[in-house]
C-alpha cells in the first residue's frame, strides 16, 4: 500500500528498491534476497527459525509483486496518506497476530525480536532503529523515499509493540 501511496516505500522497501537500481533483481526478489542476506544475523542473536520464518522470507516478495499488480492507484491525496495509514495499521496488525503464534518470526522481525532480547530493548525502540537503518542504507542505493517512508519508519514499531502488547499482555521476551 505504501508503494502505490507513491508518497515513499516502507524502510525496507527502500532498501529492496536500492538493490534492483543496482543489480538485475526485480523489488520482490531482491526482498526475499536481504530475507536471507538479514537471517544470517540471526547467528550471533541465538534467534531460531520456524515454520513462519521460510514462509515471510519467500511470501513477503511474492506478495509485494503481486499486490501492486492487484492494487489500485490512487490519485487523490486523502487516498494516498489513507494508504499508507492503512499500510502501516496493516504491517503492526499482521506483525502481533503472527509474532505471538510463535511459529518463527520473519527474517526481519526475528532481528527486532533478537535484539529486543539480547540488548533488553523495547520492540517499538529497535524497530525503530531498524527501520532507519534500513531506510539509510536503501536511500542511499537509489531507493525511494517520502513522507510515507518517515511515517512508516517512525510509526511501525509503536504499532507492533501495541499489538503484541494488547495480544500477549506482556513484551514477547517475557513470554
Amino acid at each position: 500500500m505504501l508503494v502505490a501511496s507513491e508518497l515513499g516505500n516502507s524502510p525496507w522497501t527502500v532498501l529492496a528498491e536500492g538493490v534492483a537500481v543496482q543489480t538485475p533483481l526485480a523489488i520482490g526478489a531482491a526482498t526475499v534476497a536481504i530475507s536471507f542476506i538479514v537471517l544470517l544475523t540471526w547467528i550471533p542473536l541465538r534467534q531460531r527459525p520456524g515454520l513462519g520464518t521460510i514462509a515471510n522470507a519467500i511470501v513477503i516478495g511474492v506478495a509485494i509483486d503481486v499486490s501492486l499488480g492487484c492494487l489500485p492507484e490512487p490519485s487523490e491525496l486523502v487516498a494516498r496518506y489513507g494508504f499508507v495509514a492503512a499500510g502501516i495499521a496493516l504491517v503492526g496488525l499482521g506483525s502481533g497476530f503472527y509474532l505471538t503464534c510463535f511459529l518463527g518470526p520473519g527474517p526481519r522481525d526475528g532481528l527486532m525480536t533478537g535484539i529486543s532480547r539480547r540488548a533488553g530493548l523495547s520492540l517499538r525502540a529497535v524497530r525503530t532503529g531498524i527501520e532507519i537503518t534500513a531506510l539509510t542504507i536503501g536511500a542511499l542505493l537509489g531507493g525511494t523515499i517520502g513522507i510515507g517512508t518517515l511515517a512508516f519508519a517512525l510509526l511501525v514499531g509503536p504499532s507492533v509493540q501495541a499489538t503484541v502488547m494488547a495480544l500477549a499482555g506482556r513484551p514477547l521476551h517475557e513470554l
